[in-house]
């Protein structure tokens, strides 16, 4: 892992490793035009066979069951072995050994199979067959890609306006584990065999360096601040770091004729064992944190939740076969794989998000929106996948064709997830229905400006347990409070001028954040209290007033039904405001035209003073 020292970019470094983890993830797009090839049996790190039919819908398809291969055969490793060094032997050991492998259509090998009961040493000749050119499969590798590309890059750029140790150690993560598929970047480097036994190195580098940059992330977030607590392991991070990549770098010994099966499955468990480990180290870190931090903390722990879990589980999948038991082989299909990958890009997007902003929304909506999209993806995407095996048996649709299908199920399914997610706001949002309904009755009932301000500013302090809370009535040329405010001590500002630099967005007449730049000028509440919110009280016309409004007590931000409501809610203050000072210029009206009228009767009385 490098040392990475805080508030640096390396921008060489990041510029190089950013290209690399793109080049390994690009290739895999070609799998979505032309699908790579498979010589149809998937072979363990011990080289025993446990698959014959491979990705084909038949045993008949598969070159390995038409060529006579069985399950239980044992490849014998000796003929497959890169030290000393043959490229044909060596090139088609990288080929076929460690669970799902892909390779070039066309590619020629030939294995050596070990004497089994019943069937002597024999050799084997295989020509690798084009997979399946299943859309369903070719959806998910798309998603899989265009995710891993944009975490990278987002990561990446994480690194680039916010460097430091914490923003260092997430790219190191994500620069391996991200839901990019590297299947066609392998095809591509087994016409090399040493440039892919470097590779092999570099992965097992990478992976380790992956494992200690989420430790040191999750010893930093959400502000890159060293927790004294936990200072000693940060620095063994190196010598852990080191001590991994050697023992992942075991799981290939299967190259020098040892069976590495259960080493393999060792290193890929370590992956939980990282993952226990942050996630404990978070629990025990999101106490110590001020409240606004415990939130953004929140959402790096439910993504680790999420991500991790989803991210091993199809790292076993694709290159073990430890769910192949005596009670029947549960390995999940590749699109079912493919779709774990993606769930892992759930955890780069929480983190994203918990380290790009200051104050973040309750996790609770990003993951009611995401369990809604996963419950609209699963039924459709299950139907999908048994219609498009009909459809390919029995209708010869060429390829472009699949592709309007899939653009036409990909839009139908996000209208569906929008209308499910619109449904579901309107149901968790009933309480802040209500309290907008109750506001708007007390809002027409208000006799005087006084109370407006006061529905405005204590209403929604109460309602939405808010830190801060206050009203500004326009008075002249300047907004000033007449109460407290609350949050808003003695020091605080009790007038604002309109020409104030925070205040410049208030011509749209919209709701609008007030931005940390603009912290000192005017005097604000500091910490929690500090304002986050400014809603005008405005018609097209007019600006009555400005209700400026902390984040929650928790520490979370104002989301986007609590914006759009308190907008509503200060147009309707407007409305009164402007109705009550209508109100009082008729009055005035009113009683002039009567002195006025008193005059013309008695011509030689004095007008009333003030009139």
């Amino acid at each position: 892992m490098p040392n990475i020292e805080p508030k640096t970019r390396h921008p060489i470094l990041l510029f190089v490793l950013l290209a690399w983890a793109l080049v390994m993830i690009a290739p895999d797009l070609w799998r979505v035009v032309q699908p790579l090839g498979s010589y149809g049996f998937t072979a363990n790190n011990d080289g025993l066979i446990s698959n014959v039919q491979g990705p084909f819908d038949a045993l008949a398809d598969s070159p390995a069951w038409a060529a006579g291969i069985r399950e239980g055969d044992q490849l014998d490793l000796s003929r497959l072995e890169c030290f000393p060094y043959d490229a044909v032997a060596c090139g088609n050991a990288l080929a076929v050994l460690g669970g799902r492998q892909f390779v070039r259509p066309g590619r020629p090998a030939t294995f050596y199979l070990l004497p089994t009961t019943g069937q002597p040493a024999r050799q084997v000749a295989l020509v690798a067959k084009s997979e399946p050119a299943n859309p369903f499969e070719r959806f998910v590798v798309a998603l899989d890609q265009i995710a891993g590309i944009l975490v990278v890059l987002a990561a990446a750029w994480l690194v680039w306006t916010r460097p430091g140790a914490m923003s260092w150690g997430f790219f190191l993560y994500v620069m391996w584990f991200n839901p990019g598929q590297i299947y066609g970047f392998y095809a591509l480097l087994q016409q090399a065999p040493p440039v892919l036994l470097a590779q092999n190195a570099a992965e097992c580098i990478a992976e380790a360096a992956g494992y200690m940059g989420l430790i040191l992330f999750v010893l930093r977030a959400p502000n890159d601040k060293p927790d004294p607590r936990w200072r000693w392991l940060e620095r063994a991070l190196p010598a852990i770091g080191v001590v991994l990549a050697l023992g992942l770098m075991t799981s290939y010994g299967n190259l020098f004729d040892y069976r590495t099966e259960n080493g393999t499955r060792a290193a890929i468990l370590i992956g939980l064992v990282v993952a226990i480990s942050a996630v404990s180290i978070l629990l025990e870190r999101r106490r110590r944190l001020a409240p606004e931090d415990y939130q953004r903390l929140r959402w790096v722990i439910w993504g680790c939740l999420i991500g991790l879990p989803a991210f091993i589980l199809a790292e076993l999948a694709s290159t073990t076969t430890i769910f192949d038991t005596a009670w029947g082989d549960f390995t999940p299909p590749d699109d079912v794989i493919g779709l774990l990958y993606l769930v892992n890009g759930i955890l780069c997007l929480f983190v994203f998000e918990a380290i790009r902003r200051e104050r973040v929304v309750s996790v609770a909506i990003p993951l009611r929106r995401v369990t809604i999209l996963g419950l609209t993806l699963s039924i459709p995407a299950l139907l999908l996948h048994h219609e498009v095996e009909y459809l390919q048996e029995h209708l010869a649709i060429p390829n472009w064709a699949w592709l309007v299908v899939g653009a036409g199920a990909l839009y139908l399914i996000s209208r569906l997830h929008e209308q499910a997610t619109h449904l579901t706001d309107r149901f968790f949002n009933r309480e802040l229905d209500r309290a907008e309904t109750e506001l708007g009755q007390e809002l027409l009932n208000a006799s005087k400006p006084a109370e407006i301000d006061r529905l405005l500013a204590d209403g929604l302090f109460s309602r939405l347990k808010l830190t801060s809370a206050a009203a500004f009535r326009l008075n002249g040329t300047t907004f000033s409070r007449d109460g407290d405010g609350h949050g808003w001590g003695a020091t605080a500002a009790r007038t604002l001028s309109p020409d104030e630099p925070m205040l410049e967005p208030l011509a749209k007449g919209a709701p609008f954040p007030i931005c940390d730049a603009h912290q000192g000028e005017p005097r604000l509440p500091p910490g929690l209290k500090r304002p986050i919110l400014a809603v005008p009280a405005a018609n097209p016309v007019r600006c009555f007033a400005l209700a400026l409004y902390g984040p929650h007590v928790s520490g979370t931000d104002l989301d986007s039904n609590e914006r759009a409501m308190l907008g509503r809610v200060a147009g309707q203050a407007a409305a009164v405001y402007a109705e009550l000072e209508s109100g009082d210029l008729r009055e005035k009206v009113v009683r002039l035209e009567r002195e006025l009228s008193e005059a013309r009767s008695h011509p030689g009385s004095k007008p009333k003073q003030g009139a």
